[in-house]
């Protein structure tokens, strides 16, 4: 039980960094939505919609 406490930390720590990129992830996802939201508002439409169009 010598080295409790680094594997402690080492499981704390990639606990945070996991959780840092989940929360990072969410609020891109947000970001790209939103993103898209305000393109469609603007009427650019996306190339698969143009293509489904076609046929």
């Amino acid at each position: 039980m010598t080295h409790a406490g680094y594997v402690f930390a080492a499981y704390g720590i990639s606990a945070l960094v996991i959780a840092g990129l989940c929360l990072w992830i969410l609020i891109d996802q947000a970001g790209r939505k939103r993103e898209l939201r305000e393109l469609e508002e603007r009427g650019v439409r996306r190339r698969s919609e143009r293509k489904a169009e076609k046929k």
